[in-house]
């Protein structure tokens, strides 16, 4: 056992700033080719968004990276390690949220007592807090638990366990409003250097103002790794009431009162901030182009 803490504190230590670090990466589900030759670096310290359309491979990247998948050629490392090895001292580093899940017919608190031991930094204390800014009964079993209800116990969980990477597939579905509100504020405030997320999900405004970087997933590629601030300083989005020329303006979208057009920012403009839903259009449609940190 001692020299699996060691391992755990040289995999962290020698890691550097980058977490993830994929490399020509070629994957498919039988004849159904979904990627080839992808790349993606993720470094420490963020809360990344990855988005893409349905079937884009979100889920499969994630599990990819996780260790779950196999990759068919290309490189993964995770803090330097090959996931697909399947390390303890790797895995208890990684805390991975599926967007579905089966749960045993136990208490809440039963489950915490059977899990929490594979998680050498779980804090039970935080735990305890996070259950209760999400209301959670951890005297109720969990078969009989709401999938908005269950989600919170397994957020709670992961957010607890301290590990350095958490992997959250469309961790909002099946959340009421409120309990979105308390999601971004509990992340953000689990948050530390040290530590990384991943989020994955179509729910962009609930995201809205917690993940950046965002990542895009499209066409077997990742098109676009970056900051959303590196599209904003470079372009400007407003509305115009006069139909514009679409040969002549990088993205135009109709919306009520007029259209909305993104062009390059000059000293002189003033325009709306670039959301999340417009910046992914923006990127799928300008795919082949160059603009902000499209890849």
């Amino acid at each position: 056992m001692a020299s699996q803490e060691v391992s755990v504190h040289e995999t962290l230590e020698t890691a550097g700033d980058v977490v993830v670090r994929m490399t020509g990466i070629s994957f498919a589900y039988q004849s159904k080719k979904l990627f080839s030759n992808l790349n993606l670096e993720i470094k420490r310290g963020n809360i990344y968004g990855l988005l893409g359309k349905n079937g884009a491979g979100k889920t499969t990247l994630l599990k990819l990276l996780s260790g779950q998948l196999f990759v068919q050629d290309g490189m993964v490392e995770v803090f330097g390690q090959n996931p697909q090895k399947r390390s303890p001292s790797l895995l208890q580093e990684i805390f991975y949220l599926p967007e579905e899940f089966p749960l045993p017919k136990m208490k809440a608190n039963e489950y915490l007592a059977m899990l929490s031991p594979f998680y050498p930094r779980f804090d039970h204390t935080m735990f305890g807090v996070y259950c209760k800014d999400f209301d959670v009964d951890l005297n109720q079993r969990l078969d009989q638990m709401s999938l908005g209800q269950k989600k919170k116990v397994l957020l709670s969980f992961g957010l607890a366990s301290n590990t350095a990477l958490l992997i959250l597939d469309e961790p909002t579905n099946g959340l009421d409003i409120p309990s979105k509100r308390q999601f971004r504020q509990t992340v953000a405030s689990a948050m530390t250097e040290n530590r990384t997320f991943i989020i994955s999900t179509h729910q962009v405004r609930d995201m809205e103002n917690l993940i950046d970087p965002i990542i895009i997933l499209h066409d077997g590629s990742v098109i676009f790794n970056d900051a959303v601030a590196s599209v904003s300083d470079k372009y400007v989005l407003n509305l115009t009431t006069s139909e514009p020329d679409r040969e002549k303006t990088l993205y135009t979208e109709k919306v009520l009162g007029g259209w909305m057009v993104l062009s390059e920012r000059t000293d002189e403009s003033e325009g709306q901030p670039l959301d999340l839903e417009t910046l992914f259009n923006v990127v799928i449609q300008t795919s082949k182009g160059t603009m902000g940190g499209v890849r």
